[in-house]
């Protein structure tokens, strides 16, 4: 068995923080959740709003009377329409977590 050198004091690895820890728990995260729940709501409106705009009904009358009926989807509507949902999801995932720091989380007491 090797013996070696212990490192002590100032040699100590990771080194402490000189940083103060900031609190967590802010009860102002409560209102940046409930901000984002508006903002998401706006978002998914937007993208319904969207989807709508990209799926268009077409109806021809064929020369012997026969209604022909279709729909017309345009893909980048579509895909924007995707994409704000997504946004929407994210922003309903960072309320739920800046409402569980605003009311859950506590500052950690230090060892002596």
């Amino acid at each position: 068995m090797i013996d070696l050198p212990q490192p002590t004091g100032a040699g100590l690895w990771p080194p402490e923080e000189t940083q103060p820890q900031t609190k967590l728990n802010q009860p102002w995260r409560a209102f940046v959740a409930l901000g984002e729940v508006v903002v998401a709501g706006l978002v998914l409106w937007a993208a319904f709003a969207l989807w709508h705009a990209g799926v268009v009904t077409v109806s021809t009358t064929a020369s012997d009377g026969t209604k022909l009926i279709s729909e017309r989807y345009f893909g980048g509507h579509i895909a924007g329409a995707l994409g704000l949902g997504t946004l929407s999801a994210v922003l309903v995932v960072d309320a739920v977590r800046q409402l569980l720091l605003a009311v859950r989380a506590k500052h950690k007491k230090k060892k002596d």
